[in-house]
């Protein structure tokens, strides 16, 4: 039964959350807001409440690891994401059609963000302030540093939002948030069930079972991008989607008041953290290579992406 309630809502939160991305997207064009920013903050925190909720609530039930691992698993399952439709339609050489100077900045500051986790992880004993990591600070920095000196992100171009008013689009979003919000926090609490009743690693349902549920909005707007051949926006959705999954990490060991969260996470989220470095480096490889002849060697970093995520998920399982 546990699996099945577990299986139900994540199905919702794949809904609910498609529900939020839509109408984030007719508030942001509808809206007298600051255009971009506003918008594009508000369609990020749409795909990523799902995250969020179900890390608060992995908080609220004191369970470090599915908190920890569901963040690390997310972006680790972003990149597959983007590496398996790579992959797919590598006759087309998707990162060698788009602009590097756009996304290798962003892709570069994952790598940073990623391996201050991986350091705080080993340190076990990190400095804390506040009861909050250091390494949460830094994070918090980095980001905003970036944010300042990198242009506009790249928008979605506007699609028709039929006779959707205003006012109906801000209804329905909260709607939805509400919906992600009890089934994501459902996630965790099941999650956490499935993990004390199967004996399986906290960390691994956190890293893979929850993290693969919570990340398939991404999934849908990654789809959607390639069957536009709209390429940049899929690299630069998941990119992007990342560093916000890494500040919600910040907010998460913020509600986690015991001490710092990662000081107290299970050693096995090393496991995701590092995988998480070698697949953005495989991501940059990627994004840096001259143009490819043989289609064979194109899919080499997707292909070695795809195998090392699905051996490291049977490590950890």
């Amino acid at each position: 039964m546990n699996f099945v309630i577990f299986t139900a809502a994540a199905i919702v939160v794949i809904f609910a959350a498609i529900q939020l991305n839509k109408y984030g997207d007719v508030i942001s064009q509808k809206s007298t807001w600051s255009g971009a920013m506003v918008g594009t903050l508000l369609i990020g925190g749409a795909t990523s409440l799902p995250e969020l909720t179900t890390s608060l609530t992995a908080v609220y039930i004191d369970n470090a690891d599915i908190a920890v691992g569901n963040m690390l698993g997310s972006n680790v399952f972003n990149v597959l994401i983007l590496m398996i439709f790579d992959f797919i339609y590598r006759r087309r050489k998707v990162f060698n059609t788009v602009e590097q100077s756009t996304h290798l900045p962003v892709a570069y500051t994952g790598l940073v963000m990623t391996a201050l986790i991986s350091a705080a992880l080993l340190w076990r004993s990190a400095p804390e302030l506040f009861n909050v990591g250091i390494e949460m600070y830094l994070l918090v920095a980095i980001y905003i540093v970036v944010m300042k000196t990198s242009g506009n992100p790249e928008e979605e171009a506007d699609e028709p939002t039929s006779s959707i008013t205003l006012k109906q689009g801000v209804t329905r979003f909260i709607i939805a948030a509400l919906v992600v919000f009890v089934a994501g926090s459902a996630l965790a609490v099941y999650g956490d069930l499935i993990a004390k009743e199967t004996g399986m690693n906290a960390s691994f349902v956190g890293s893979f079972l929850i993290a693969a549920s919570t990340s398939l909005p991404e999934l849908v707007t990654v789809l959607a991008a390639f069957r536009i051949m709209n390429y940049s926006l899929a690299i630069g959705s998941i990119l992007g989607s990342n560093l916000f999954n890494l500040q919600l990490l910040v907010i998460t060991d913020i509600f986690y008041r015991k001490e710092a969260i990662l000081n107290v996470a299970d050693p096995s989220n090393i496991t995701v953290a590092l995988l998480g470095l070698v697949m953005i480096a495989l991501t940059i490889f990627a994004l840096q290579r001259t143009a490819v002849k043989r289609v064979s060697v194109y899919a080499i970093p997707s292909a070695v992406t795809i195998i090392l995520y699905f051996t490291a998920s049977y490590i950890m399982f």
